[in-house]
């Protein structure tokens, strides 16, 4: 639906064409899993290096993650989040860690 408008000054004839409205991306939670076999120390290194978190949060989201089974990572559109976990993974094989992450959408 455009409207035409006119300028009789110009001799012209402008169309306004309305905007769409863009909507969020999807955001996806960085879910890193736990397992016995994976140190703490590179949890909490990975999660300083890879997602940019503090010392303290990092020891943090590594407990919550050791006593509970999972947790959180970050928040990221699904490009990044995908990026981060095969970054993490490689990093994980190659210092011989059976590490797992998966991702799932935020709710909201």
């Amino acid at each position: 639906m455009s409207r035409e408008k006119y300028d009789p000054d110009s001799n012209v004839v402008t169309e306004t064409v309305p905007q769409k409205k863009l909507k969020r991306p999807t955001l996806y939670k960085v879910l890193l899993h736990n397992d016995n076999y994976t140190t703490r120390e590179f949890v909490v290194a990975v999660l300083k290096e890879v997602f940019h978190k503090s010392e303290a949060d990092a020891v943090q989201i590594m407990l919550h993650i050791h006593y509970n089974g999972i947790g959180v990572a970050g928040v990221y559109t699904f490009e990044v989040a995908e990026t981060k976990i095969r970054t993490v993974e490689a990093a994980a094989r190659e210092n011989g860690f059976p590490l797992r992450l998966s991702m799932e959408p935020e709710e909201g």
